[in-house]
C-alpha cells in the first residue's frame, strides 16, 4: 500500500489531488518519473551511477539506493505512471527533523533552454544562492508531542546570511520557535554538528570527494540534515545524517571539477563550523570577499 510522505519538506508534494512521491512500509521511496528531459537525464543519473566502479563506497552512503522503476498509481489519481524506486531516507525515523539545502551559486543546468536559465537566474539572484553559494529550500524542526513541527513557509529561501546563521542555529536548539528575535541555544550543535561521525564530519567527507571528482556536475541538487530531535531530548544518539537528492540536472563532468556545487559546499560547511566554534553567537556572515567571488564566478557563468 503506498501513501504520502509527511516528512517531505521542499519540492513538489502529493496530495489534494497533485502528483508528488509516494512510500510503502519497506522503506522505499516512488518518485514520479518526469515525462520531459528532466526525467529521462535523471533515470540516466541513477542508472549510470549505481554501476559507476569509479564511486568510492563511502560516498554512495550519502546517495540513494536505486531500485529501477516502477509504474504505479500516481498520487493524483490520474493512471499508472513509471516512478522511480529509490531508497526512502527517512525510513524508521520517528519524528526527524529534516533541512532541505540546494547547493551551488548556479542552479540551472548548462542545457537548459533560455525560459529556464533566465528564470534560474532571477531565482539565484533574489535568494541566498548568489551569495552564499547555497539556499534553504525548506525544513521542519520537531519540538515537542504537544507542539510536533515547525515547518516555515518556502519564503523562508530569501534569507540575508544572519537569518540562514540563524536558522541553522534553531535547527540544533532546545527552545525552537517561530520567533526568529528569539536567540537559540544551540544546545544540541555538539552533538548533532560535531563529533567524528556527525554533520560537519559528514560533510568534510563529501567534501573531499568532490575536490576530486570530474565524474558529474550536479546542478539544483539539495543535501539533507536530518537528525532525531527526541533522541537527543533523552540522551539516545541523534542519528544525524546528510543525504544527497535532486539529480534531474546531473551531467558528464568531462573531467572537469565541479566547482559550483563544491563553492556551495564549503560555504554550507563554514557556517555550520562557525555554529561550533561560537554556538553562543549569531555573527556569521559572508564575507566581501566570498560575495564578490560568487558574483564574478555567477557572471562569467552567464557570459
Amino acid at each position: 500500500m503506498l501513501k504520502v510522505t509527511n516528512d517531505q519538506v521542499a519540492g513538489h508534494k502529493a496530495g489534494d489531488g497533485k502528483l508528488g512521491p509516494l512510500i510503502d512500509d519497506l522503506g522505499r521511496f516512488y518518485k514520479p518519473l518526469q515525462s520531459n528531459e528532466r526525467g529521462s537525464n535523471e533515470l540516466t543519473f541513477y542508472t549510470s551511477f549505481s554501476t559507476n566502479t569509479r564511486i568510492p563506497s563511502p560516498i554512495r552512503r550519502f546517495f540513494p539506493n536505486f531500485y529501477g522503476t516502477q509504474l504505479v498509481e500516481a498520487s493524483d489519481g490520474s493512471s499508472l505512471q513509471p516512478h522511480l524506486v529509490l531508497q526512502d531516507f527517512n525510513f524508521g525515523r520517528v519524528n526527524p527533523s529534516i533541512i532541505d539545502i540546494k547547493i551551488g551559486s548556479r542552479t540551472w543546468d548548462p542545457q537548459a533552454s533560455e525560459e529556464y536559465i533566465q528564470k534560474g537566474l532571477k531565482k539565484d539572484r533574489e535568494t541566498s544562492s548568489l551569495p552564499l553559494g547555497f539556499r534553504l529550500s525548506g525544513f521542519q524542526i520537531y519540538q515537542n508531542r504537544e507542539l510536533g513541527f515547525w515547518k516555515p513557509e518556502r519564503t523562508f529561501q530569501s534569507l540575508s546570511a544572519d537569518e540562514v546563521d540563524l536558522l541553522l542555529r534553531k535547527f540544533v536548539s532546545s527552545n525552537t520557535s517561530a520567533n526568529l528575535d528569539l536567540q537559540p541555544d544551540c544546545s544540541f550543535a555538539s552533538i548533532v554538528y560535531g563529533g567524528s561521525t556527525g554533520i560537519l564530519s559528514q560533510l568534510l567527507e563529501l567534501k573531499a570527494w568532490f575536490e576530486d571528482q570530474t565524474i558529474y556536475h550536479f546542478y539544483s541538487c539539495s543535501v539533507l540534515m536530518t537528525y532525531e530531535k527526541e533522541f537527543v531530548s533523552n540522551g539516545k544518539i541523534p542519528c544525524a545524517e546528510i543525504k544527497l537528492i535532486d539529480f534531474a540536472h546531473v551531467y558528464e563532468g568531462q573531467g572537469v571539477i565541479d566547482h559550483n556545487f563544491l563553492g556551495g559546499l564549503c560555504s554550507l560547511i563554514k557556517f555550520i563550523s562557525e555554529i561550533l566554534i561560537s554556538p553562543e553567537e549569531c555573527t556569521t556572515e559572508a564575507s566581501p570577499k566570498d560575495i564578490q567571488k560568487n558574483q564574478i564566478y555567477f557572471e562569467e557563468l552567464i557570459k
